[in-house]
């Protein structure tokens, strides 16, 4: 099959539309498509790549947009820089998830980490984002990334006290990523954590999953003494915006405040989008939303 002739039930008179009856009723996302680069069954989920007209390339997994490159480092940066700057001193970090290598690109930034790695279920994930989203999956190249192909569940069962940040980069709770919202994940993720470790995990949008963040945040309650929901703006999402949960195993971290920092002129070399201004802007929630987390 040549590549003009890739079609995709998502993608109706040239343009991309995300529909979910479950996460997001009554609205869509649309992109404009220029062209299909890519479309395959993996053995976990279905992944679609495709050019838009002016959101470069996305990555579609189960017919939900994960990345475009022109807003993904919005995401990127602060699910990664929020857990990072929580930390004293980041030496071994674990990202599952996020295959498409934003975060391990993030991570690396860092100069006290000594070893970056990735536990992705889905190697598809992986070969396509090196193929298709470069600017994202060059962080594959570097020295300290290692990378490994399985369970989050198992990995983590087999690395206690090993990691200093562990950065959960999970798609929506439905299908392959569900039990990654629930207790038992953060159980594991508190047993794979060194001393004063720190999580980040991906904790959707208040305007459409308040119940789903509720139970969230109340699941990583149980577990960690420090649990604080984040967010940030990112177009191409369901309602614009995204969520994050940060947690410390030290009891007196205060997470709405960078613990390290770098000079304002390091800051605009090295992001795009995150500042020690905007870490403590992340953590100021509307005033009906605060007073449901509450």
């Amino acid at each position: 099959m040549s590549e003009q002739e890739i079609t995709h039930p998502t993608i109706v008179d040239g343009w991309f539309r995300e529909i979910s009856d479950t996460m997001w009723p009554g609205q869509a996302m649309t992109l404009k498509v220029e062209k299909v680069l890519h479309h395959e069954k993996s053995k976990y989920q279905d992944v679609l790549v495709f050019k838009s007209t002016d959101y470069g390339n996305v990555l579609v997994l189960d017919n939900a947009i994960q990345v475009t490159e022109r807003d993904e480092f919005s995401y990127q940066e602060m699910i990664t820089h929020l857990a990072m700057n929580s930390h004293p001193n980041p030496k071994k970090v674990l990202v599952i998830g996020g295959g498409d290598g934003g975060v391990l690109r993030e991570v690396v930034k860092h100069e006290s980490v000594e070893e970056a790695v990735l536990c992705d279920i889905d190697e598809a994930v992986i070969r396509l984002s090196k193929k298709y989203l470069p600017e994202l999956s060059k962080s594959y190249d570097h020295p300290k990334v290692k990378t490994h192909i399985g369970d989050g569940f198992q990995f983590l069962r087999d690395y206690q006290n090993t990691f200093d940040v562990i950065i959960t980069d999970s798609s929506d709770p439905e299908g392959p990523a569900e039990s990654l919202f629930q207790k038992p994940y953060f159980q594991l993720l508190n047993d794979a954590l060194t001393e004063n470790g720190v999580i980040t995990t991906q904790a959707e949008s208040f305007w459409v999953h308040l119940p789903i963040i509720k139970n969230l945040k109340k699941a990583c309650s149980d577990v960690f003494p420090v649990a604080e929901y984040a967010w940030t703006s990112i177009p191409t999402y369901p309602t614009g915006m995204i969520g994050f949960m940060v947690c410390s195993k030290d009891k007196s971290a205060n997470v709405k405040k960078p613990l390290r920092e770098i000079s304002d002129e390091e800051e605009k070399e090295k992001y795009r989008y995150y500042s020690k201004k905007v870490h403590e802007a992340a953590f100021v929630l509307p005033t009906w939303v605060a007073k449901e987390l509450q």
